[in-house]
């Protein structure tokens, strides 16, 4: 079965809470290129759809996983990820160094 890139990214957005404008922040992307994603219904580039899944916090190996959970995550770990998508860099920065010295 084909996977829709298309609906699952909206599909991870709409989990997030994320606006078109949010998705194109978070994964540096021009607005111009979100709007084609979607208005004209155009499958993404390879660096388009890793940069996305970046902003996700998940791998592309992940995002193309069957089922509709990222590739055997626990609902600990997706909490986790969706928590992490909301941080900005130094904040990731920041937490990344505490979990190193824990």
């Amino acid at each position: 079965m084909e996977m829709d890139i298309i609906k699952h990214i909206k599909d991870l957005m709409d989990e997030r809470g994320w606006t078109n404008y949010r998705l194109g922040k978070e994964a540096g992307l021009s607005q111009s290129t979100i709007t084609n994603l979607f208005n004209r219904n155009n499958a993404p580039t390879i660096p388009t759809l890793e940069a996305v899944c970046r902003a996700f916090g998940i791998t592309l190996s992940q995002f193309f996983s069957e089922g509709n959970t990222p590739a055997e995550l626990t609902e600990e770990q997706r909490t986790l990820f969706a928590a992490w998508s909301t941080l900005n860099d130094g904040q990731k920065e920041a937490l990344l160094l505490l979990m190193k010295r824990i």
